[in-house]
């Protein structure tokens, strides 16, 4: 019996020692390396990809957002402010009340086939808006300038991307909407499009946060 309980007050302790030295190198140890070289060689990334503007964070180059007036008495749906560059359609899985800066619950597609009525209502009303906001005195939108991106969201919702060729399409109508000159503000998009990933993936396109910024600092030394 002696040996017994002996024996069994051994392997207690020795699984006590192993949970022990397991807790302090999975729970302790270990994050403190991951920590430690994400901070180090990855901290951008490791915080958020934030962005700042005016010495305060005002998103992350990661996830796109609105740029819309306030509300008005009554009204549900908010009016895009023309004097941003605007991001893709944010057509994703639903609202709530704590992101409210870019109003979806979860991230996600519309879910809806290609052929769904309400997806091909949301692309042409989406369409004609793009058309009415961005033509201007001497220089109208066609159907046929409207890029892809411009009316259709992406598979996450949260694209802070748009493709260059929509990117150009708002250029005359937030020069007009800011008093710049057209040539200023192409130059501005063209300093912040990106290329292709490794030079062959994906296409160019520019992030409209980064590009919003810089348009704000643009402005501000006018």
């Amino acid at each position: 019996m002696t040996n017994s309980l002996t024996n069994t007050a051994r392997l207690l302790g020795a699984g006590l020692r192993a949970l022990l030295v397991l807790t302090l190198v999975t729970g302790v140890l270990y994050p403190l390396v991951v920590t430690g070289v994400a901070q180090g060689l990855f901290r951008d990334k490791a915080n958020g990809s934030e962005l700042r503007s005016d010495g305060k964070v005002v998103g992350s180059s990661r996830i796109g957002q609105a740029y819309d007036l306030p509300l008005k008495k009554g009204q549900k749906t908010p009016e895009p402010d023309l004097k941003w560059f605007q991001g893709r359609p944010r057509n994703g899985l639903g609202g709530n009340t704590v992101n409210t800066r870019y109003q979806l619950l979860v991230s996600g597609a519309t879910n809806r086939a290609a052929d769904n009525a309400e997806l091909l209502q949301w692309v042409k009303a989406a369409k004609a808006a793009v058309i009415k906001d961005n033509s201007v005195p001497g220089h109208p939108v066609r159907p046929s300038d409207v890029p892809a991106d411009a009316v259709t969201s992406s598979g996450s919702g949260l694209d802070p991307d748009i493709s260059r060729d929509y990117a150009d399409l708002q250029v005359h109508r937030v020069a007009e909407r800011n008093g710049l000159p057209v040539s200023r503000v192409r130059k501005l998009v063209e300093e912040h499009t990106q290329g292709r990933t490794l030079g062959f993936i994906g296409e160019p396109r520019v992030n409209v946060l980064k590009l919003n910024i810089a348009l704000k600092d643009l402005v501000s030394r006018r």
